[in-house]
């Protein structure tokens, strides 16, 4: 009904004279959203002023909040926080409402490039002007229903909203016909280009000191601790590379506390007496991070596992242009239209 209202321009959209992208999905969670925004960032920060704008999911504060290298995940949640700590000279802002937060950003930075939104595909009262859908491989929009039945947010045909979709979390050697296969599944509109994009997982790093790093070792047990939607591609990965891995699994989002941390702390002392870490996502180590002294003092040995994304083929070469295209030609509009 409240798509319906949009549609028929009951409500009204907004859209800025300004690149604003957007990276969201159908589905409650679980694509790879956060590694995709690190993509665009990493893609367009050595050229442009880039800014991030999240509602900020699970944080305690409320309203238009400018993240800080010492903001915790309580002032402005796990994925802000975890933006700002991998990419301290990109500007990350919180607020619920993205209508009022993008002139504000504009007004306090006006030397602001770019601007992505952060899981926005239903904040139907303003439009980005690039949309980009991303659709798990395991789990396609087009074979999932809606909740409770599925994980989808919103109808099916909603996907025609997109101007981008990317397949996520793909094979890394997926085939050009399993490509085309789930294209024709999608049906894309002619204004639509479909891309593909796998995970790939970095090394470990230590908890305590990012530049420490881990090498995962076949004599190692493992304690995986993690709150986020979907652990089983992670798990597996680890299983792959570890004598053994145990699974202490949270909500996603989840806000530890202290109950939490004892029954980590039970779950690992129970690993035995052999070599063992306790290894958990980046989104989960922002959330874990007020624990620090207390790993410490019970001499649990933490890893947190980064990911990325990489594109199938020369893929990347090709999003890498439409996204730098479209930040050109829309600032080239911006002047012709006498905004500097």
């Amino acid at each position: 009904m409240r798509n319906l209202l949009y549609n028929k321009k009951f409500y009204r959209t907004v859209r800025f004279d300004f690149p604003v992208i957007s990276v969201g999905n159908l589905t409650a969670g679980g694509t790879g959203k956060s590694p995709h925004i690190e993509y665009l960032i990493f893609l367009l920060q050595y050229t442009h002023k880039v800014a991030t704008l999240s509602r900020g999911y699970g944080r305690k504060s409320y309203g238009f909040t400018i993240a800080t290298g010492t903001s915790t995940a309580d002032e402005i949640g796990d994925e802000p926080r975890q933006f700002k700590q991998k990419f301290p000279e990109t500007l990350v802002v919180v607020e619920e409402d993205r209508v009022f937060a993008i002139p504000r950003i504009l007004e306090l930075y006006p030397d602001t490039d770019v601007i992505l939104l952060d899981d926005a595909y239903q904040h139907r009262s303003m439009r980005a002007g690039l949309s980009i859908l991303l659709t798990e491989h395991s789990n396609l929009f087009t074979r999932d229903s809606l909740l409770p039945l599925g994980r989808l947010r919103e109808a099916r045909h909603n996907y025609q909203r997109a101007d981008i979709i990317i397949v996520t979390k793909c094979p890394a050697h997926l085939q050009a016909l399993e490509q085309e296969k789930i294209i024709s599944e999608i049906k894309p509109y002619k204004y639509q280009k479909v891309y593909f994009s796998a995970i790939q997982y970095g090394r470990p790093y230590s908890f305590y000191d990012a530049q420490a790093k881990y090498d995962l070792q076949s004599d190692t047990t493992a304690l995986l601790v993690c709150g986020i939607a979907k652990f089983d591609e992670l798990k597996s990965y680890l299983e792959q590379k570890l004598q053994r891995v145990y699974v202490r699994n949270f909500r996603d989002h989840h806000r530890y506390d202290g109950f939490d941390m004892e029954s980590i702390r039970q779950t690992y002392e129970n690993l035995g007496e052999g070599k063992k870490v306790m290894i958990t996502t980046e989104k989960d180590a922002m959330r874990l991070a007020p624990f620090h002294d207390w790993f410490l003092q019970n001499k649990i040995e933490i890893f947190v596992q980064p990911i990325s994304v990489a594109f199938i083929g020369d893929q990347g070469q090709k999003l890498d242009h439409d996204i730098l295209r479209f930040v050109e030609i829309t600032k080239s509009k911006m002047s012709q239209n006498g905004f500097s």
